[in-house]
Parts: C-alpha cells; sequence; structure tokens
C-alpha cells in the first residue's frame, strides 16, 4: 500500500474520532443550557508577571491621613470580600455578515501515437493510433452565506466581591432569581472589576468588567414548549443527512 493511501486512511480515521468526541459532547449535553467557562484568574494563569501584594496601610503618628488611602473621607464602594457592588448589564449588539464563493474548473487531455518507431503497427485492430485517450471533466461550486444578528439586553443586578486579588482587582459574582408563576427568570453575572472602575454610587458597568460571563435564560412552561424534545435533539445529532 502506497504513503498516499496511508495518509488517506489517517485522516479519514481522525475525522471520524473527532467526529465521535463531538457527538458524544453533544449528547451528553442534550436538554442542558450552554455550559459557560469559569471566569479566568490572571495571576494562576500566568498571563503576566505575577502581582506583588500592596504593603500594609499604616497610621502616621498624630495624622489623620493614613498613607495609601484613596480619599480622605470612607470610600463606600465595594473593596472587600463580601461586599455589594451593582452591576449594570446594557448590551446592544449587531452583527451583518455576507459572502459568496463560486468556483469551476474544467479539464481536458488527449493522447495519440501516430509514429512511435512503427510499433504503432502493433496496436490491436479496431485502436485508433490518433485517438488512444481522450478524457475531459466539468467542476463548479457555488456558495452563499449570511448572518443578520441584533441583541439587546438591559438589566441590574446586585453582586457579591468573592476574592480580591494580589493587585487589587475584585472578582465578582452574583445570582438572582425571579419566578412568575410557572416560569422561572435567572440570571448570573461574574467577572473581574478594578476598584476605579466603580463609581460612587457603588456601580459598574458591563463593559468595564474582564472576564465577564453574563447568563439569562429560564425554565417553565414557556421555556420547555421552546426547545426541542430530546428525541428531536438525538436525531439531529445522530442524523448524518
Amino acid at each position: 500500500m502506497s504513503s498516499i493511501v496511508l495518509r488517506i486512511l489517517t485522516a479519514a480515521l481522525l475525522g471520524g474520532a473527532l467526529a465521535g468526541c463531538s457527538t458524544v459532547e453533544r449528547l451528553e449535553n442534550v436538554g442542558r443550557a450552554p455550559v459557560l467557562a469559569p471566569v479566568g484568574n490572571p495571576a494562576e494563569a500566568q498571563l503576566v508577571a505575577p502581582i506583588p501584594a500592596p504593603a500594609p496601610i499604616t497610621h502616621t503618628n498624630n495624622s489623620l491621613w493614613q498613607a495609601g488611602a484613596h480619599s480622605f473621607f470612607h470610600d463606600p464602594r465595594a473593596s472587600r470580600v463580601g461586599d455589594v457592588i451593582t452591576v449594570n448589564v446594557s448590551v446592544s449588539d449587531a452583527a451583518k455578515l455576507s459572502n459568496t464563493t463560486s468556483r469551476s474548473r474544467t479539464n481536458s487531455d488527449d493522447a495519440n501515437l501516430t509514429n512511435f518507431f512503427g510499433l504503432e503497427t502493433v496496436l490491436p485492430k479496431g485502436m485508433d493510433p490518433g485517438s488512444l485517450i481522450k478524457m475531459g471533466s466539468d467542476n463548479s461550486n457555488v456558495g452563499a452565506g449570511s448572518v443578520n444578528r441584533s441583541e439587546s439586553i438591559n438589566l441590574t443586578l446586585a453582586a457579591l466581591v468573592a476574592q480580591v486579588l494580589p493587585n487589587g482587582n475584585m472578582v465578582i459574582a452574583g445570582h438572582q432569581q425571579v419566578r412568575v408563576n410557572n416560569e422561572l427568570r435567572d440570571l448570573q453575572v461574574s467577572g473581574i472589576v478594578r476598584t476605579e472602575d466603580i463609581t460612587s454610587a457603588n456601580t459598574v458597568d458591563l463593559t468595564q468588567i474582564a472576564e465577564a460571563r453574563i447568563s439569562y435564560g429560564g425554565n417553565g412552561t414557556v421555556s420547555d414548549v421552546q426547545q426541542p424534545r430530546l428525541g428531536s435533539q438525538i436525531l439531529d445529532i445522530l442524523m448524518p443527512w
């Protein structure tokens, strides 16, 4: 078996294995909402050099001012684990993409053997030396795709400071649930904020939250009707056509 055939078989086996892994993962998530990635910690991921802990605040004798303080008076903004901070979630995104692909190819091959040291005379009867091989092929492929999406979300949520990083940035997490009759609305917010981005009213906007994770969904009779049945989801994954 030639090396080219072996390469083709290897590529096919690898493609089948990858497709199988994807199918298994999709089957495991049938009936579940998409799982959000955990909030990253830049200090643990070592994306940047380790951030040293700030020096402790010390009091100067005969002075009301504290070294390292942001202001003379008490800062009402969230700064410690367990403090509450208000998060303004405002998303207004729009995406519009369009592309078209067109490809065509035409091949033509001719071969003859009208004079080859007289050996053309030994060809089988009925074979024309002037037209031994004549092949041709046509290939055409046209594709088009478009995306037109628009999203708008405006929410306000109170979150808690879950962790204070060595450089002073804070990891926040908030969870809110509202139930109306048999329908449950669930909102979750998490991410990393800087103290400088928190307003004097102790609020922060979504655009100022790093590693932001926003989940807004629900459970109940209305949400259940909007989801395909489990059998339909399984068939949609397994059917090759």
